[in-house]
């Protein structure tokens, strides 16, 4: 005799599941479904629910467990095919059936032949096309590297399909796989070709048939393509245990496209799951293609990582040397693949193991993303011509050189002179002036190598000698650099120091323009110290005429001073002058540093960006170097003036260039803020999976940084709703906890309503009542009436549709009530939330077989929209109310 109240609680469980993607939590729902079933004494509940079982276990990630359930649904259905008669759903699961059988090496071969026979049995039996048997006839003689494999793929590609054919993308998808492994590319991409451009349902689809094409588009030239499938695929599968086959596939793939460094973080990101494998062969071929990852990365130099290896049964998490987990998972692949060869008679499984292993690069480096790829290295620059010091031998020659190679910031052959100085002086020992100017030189390249303290040492030493022999010029230049480096260190002597060059050249001007250099050297100082008053009384005492080549300096200086000082308009103007004076003195290249600050100035404008700005960056691009840290920071402005602009579309290629040059540069933190304005750039122009892969990517390196955590998060949860991915349920849930917990209950309550509306969008009704209610709740809380009646009613419509029509009603009621609340003053506002409440109600009621009060909450709704003039709803709300009166007369 059954329990009917525990039959109730079957059916709600397998509501709940169905609601849940496959994994564990729907898994368990299933089996305590199970329970209940079996406990309620209803053999054919407990039949059917152990038949979606197997599903759950099949695409869970227990194929184990998923041969168990089918072998008894199976054996019950043949004892009484009458009442057990899910004959169509038995003969589906069948063809995983025998799949599953060939992943374990622990089951005899016979029996997979043996369930294929039985297939061919029952189909033939039932008047269906064998198609679908040959399809796994053929999937076994490949597992086992039986040449009949061709054969049967022969007759699987002529058989007509039918009902029980796999579906119209897994179909291709197998047949791709067999003409990948046989060389047959182009053949395999024609085949396909129709089915990408589909829209397709199945639960492995697109992500299989995306996977099973990434050889064919590295070897058919199509890198582009592949990246696209590599990033789409993999977005999918990275959720799914029963995916970590597949997922070996897309290590593999960057393994061998220059991508180590993504294979290295998938790998870390998976390793866990191969305590977990769905099966040895899944656990075969990821150890495998984790071996190959680890191997390119240990050839690009970084063989040296470890990879975090979490924490399993007796086994403590513990960072793993590359190479030795890199050679236990080669030895686990081998010895797995030496099972299989020998259940199955054949050395397929191990050549396949080693060809993983020994796999090549197909293409040197396919980039995943604009901002993945590898920067061109920077041009050489042209070398200016210079004297040939390797001929010179007078010291005093060569020091003069180096000091005129040292003003023109030719670094390279300033240190030439000097080096050819030190071999002379082995020779010819130098008089005390030449070895005090050589070591004022060594100051110099102790500070270039990033020895400050050693430099500030060394000058201090030149100084005094220059003191010694009465150079008081050469001392106080020698002085002026020395403090500009200590002031550049927080040394408080730093400011005394210049300050005093500053006084003896102000008293004893020189030609060479020292009294000018000593006043722009302490400026900078005060600049770089946030003292810009001090920095300005420092640039009104130099004398233009004293270095007219350093005009741009000294008016870039000003405009820093005067932004300091909060003096926009001087700011501008004074770096305009700077523009002005480095042009005309040594072109575009010599402004490129005062055009990128006025151009970062005017790009903030209240207003939005200036329309000069993204000219002036133009110009700095355009006159610096690929690579170089100056083009980098004009491509940064100019995307973030774009995007500003509201131009996202022109804005990202910029934001790509930027982050992927920062990174080159190490300059991480740059890179990170940078990548969350590029995926807001991607998510404007509609580039959802692109906005959600950099928000990945910059997500865990804002922990702690409340606004740019909150907004990358903002950005990933609207591209993962574009994408229909549910992971968005879960991010716009986190941000709406995160408004909570900062006190702002309207932001919550929007963000709760969100996760309502992607989750009803789902057919997830029962999840999205929920969040409509607590959405309400929260509107409640935030003092929004409209919010509050919205909610109310969108949770008591998602009741309705699961078929919680007695919760729904008593819903609809609190969302009547709220009403009420509704402010007066706004009419035409209170009559649209009535009305919209009102249709609801009717449709409610009547699927509740209450009729005359839908009749009449359907005419209320009539009127309403009526009222308004909102022809539409009302033509809608009509034919309701039409269709209710028409079946009370019925």
């Amino acid at each position: 005799m059954t329990d009917p109240s525990g039959t109730d609680d079957v059916f709600a469980l397998m509501t709940q599941a169905q609601e849940l993607p496959y994994g564990e939590p729907r898994t368990i729902l299933v089996e305590d479904a199970l329970r209940r079933a079996e406990a309620a004494g209803d053999d054919v509940l407990a039949f059917r629910v152990r038949t979606r079982l197997t599903d759950a276990y099949l695409y869970g990630g227990e194929p184990a467990k998923a041969l168990a359930t089918f072998g008894r649904t199976l054996a019950e259905h043949d004892r009484d095919p009458a009442r057990f008669d899910e004959d169509h759903l038995l003969l589906w699961q069948m063809k995983a059936g025998v799949s599953s059988l060939t992943l374990f090496p622990e089951i005899p071969l016979d029996r997979t032949y043996a369930l294929l026979d039985d297939m061919e049995r029952r189909y033939q039996a039932g008047g269906h096309s064998l198609q679908a048997v040959y399809r796994r006839r053929h999937k076994v003689a490949q597992h086992v590297g039986d040449a009949a494999a061709d054969d049967w793929y022969l007759k699987w590609r002529a058989a007509r399909r039918d009902e029980l054919s796999d579906c119209e993308g897994c179909d291709p998808t197998g047949m791709v796989r067999h003409l990948t492994q046989v060389g047959r590319h182009e053949e395999a991409f024609e085949i396909a070709a129709p089915v990408l451009s589909s829209e397709l349902s199945c639960n492995e689809q697109p992500q299989a048939v995306l996977t099973a094409m990434l050889p064919v588009y590295l070897h058919t030239g199509r890198a582009e393509q592949a990246a696209d499938a590599h990033r789409r695929a993999y977005r999918v599968h990275r959720a799914r245990l029963a995916d970590l086959g597949e997922i070996a596939e897309h290590l593999e793939f960057c393994a061998v496209t220059g991508n180590e460094a993504r294979g290295l973080e998938i790998v870390q990101r998976h390793l866990g799951w191969l305590d977990r494998a769905p099966s040895p062969h899944a656990e075969m071929r990821f150890a495998a293609a984790a071996a190959l990852v680890m191997d390119r990365v240990a050839a690009a130099g970084h063989g040296g990582a470890t990879v975090r290896r979490p924490a399993a049964n007796d086994r403590a998490a513990a960072d793993v040397p590359l190479p030795e987990l890199r050679e236990e998972l080669a030895g686990r692949a081998t010895e797995l693949a030496k099972r299989f060869d020998g259940r199955n008679g054949t050395s397929r499984q191990g050549d396949q193991v080693r060809a993983t292993l020994a796999a090549e690069t197909v293409v040197d480096f396919v980039p995943l993303a604009a901002h993945h790829r590898r920067p061109a290295p920077a041009p050489a620059p042209e070398d200016a011509p210079q004297e040939d010091v390797a001929s010179v031998d007078d010291l005093d020659e060569l020091l003069e050189i180096a000091d005129r190679r040292r003003t023109n910031r030719d670094v390279d052959d300033t240190l030439a002179a000097w080096r050819r100085f030190d071999a002379v002086a082995e020779k010819t020992e130098p008089t005390p002036l030449q070895k005090a100017r050589r070591l004022d030189g060594r100051g110099v390249e102790r500070a270039l190598d990033g020895d400050e303290e050693g430099a500030i040492a060394t000058w201090e030493e030149a100084s005094r000698l220059f003191g010694e022999l009465g150079d008081e010029t050469r001392r106080h230049r020698v002085l002026g650099r020395t403090g500009a480096l200590r002031a550049k260190l927080g040394d408080p002597r730093g400011l005394a120091e210049m300050t005093a060059a500053v006084d003896h050249f102000a008293d004893h001007p020189t030609a060479d323009g020292d009294a000018a250099g000593s006043l722009l050297r302490l400026a900078t100082a005060h600049v770089d110290q946030d003292r810009p008053a001090d920095a300005l009384a420092a640039l009104d005492r130099v004398d233009p005429e004293d270095a007219p080549d350093r005009a741009g300096e000294l008016w870039f200086l000003r405009g820093q001073a005067h932004l300091l000082s909060g003096m926009t308009d001087d700011g501008v103007a004074a770096l305009r002058r700077s523009v002005e004076a480095a042009r005309a003195s040594g072109g575009t290249e010599e402004a490129a540093t005062p055009m990128l600050l006025l151009a970062r100035v005017l790009a903030r404008q209240e207003d939005g960006p200036h329309e000069d700005t993204v000219g002036l960056l133009d110009e700095v691009i355009a006159a610096q170097p690929a690579g170089s840290p100056l083009r980098v920071a004009a491509h940064s402005e100019r995307g973030l003036a774009l995007l500003a602009a509201d131009r996202p579309a022109d804005a990202v290629a910029d934001l790509a260039e930027a982050v992927a040059g920062w990174t080159a540069e190490g300059m991480h933190e740059q890179a990170v803020h940078l990548r969350v304005d590029l995926a807001a750039g991607y998510l404007s122009t509609g580039r959802f999976l692109e906005a959600a892969e950099v928000a990945e990517e910059a997500l865990p390196s804002l922990e702690g940084q409340d606004g740019g955590q909150r907004r990358c998060r903002l950005i990933l949860a609207h591209a993962q709703r574009e994408l229909g991915e549910e992971g968005a349920v879960e991010m716009f849930t986190a941000l709406a906890q995160d408004a909570a917990d900062h006190g702002d209950p309207a932001g919550a309550a929007h963000f709760l309503e969100e996760t309502g509306e992607i989750l009803t969008g789902l057919d997830k009704d029962v999840q999205a009542a929920e969040r409509f209610a607590a959405a309400a709740e929260a509107h409640e809380k935030a003092g929004d009436p409209y919010g509050v009646v919205r909610t109310r009613r969108r949770a008591a419509m998602c009741l309705m549709w699961c078929g919680e029509t007695e919760e729904a009603v008593p819903a609809m009621e609190s969302a009547r009530a709220a009403l009420g609340s509704l402010p007066p003053e706004n009419e035409p506002a209170r009559v649209w939330e009535t009305a919209l409440v009102s249709y609801d109600q009717a449709r409610l009621l009547a699927r509740a077989g209450n009729l005359p009060e839908a009749a009449s909450h359907a005419s209320a709704a009539v009127d309403g929209f009526t009222a308004l003039e909102e022809t539409g709803p009302a033509e809608e709300a009509a034919r309701l109310r039409d269709d209710i009166k028409a079946a009370m007369e019925d």
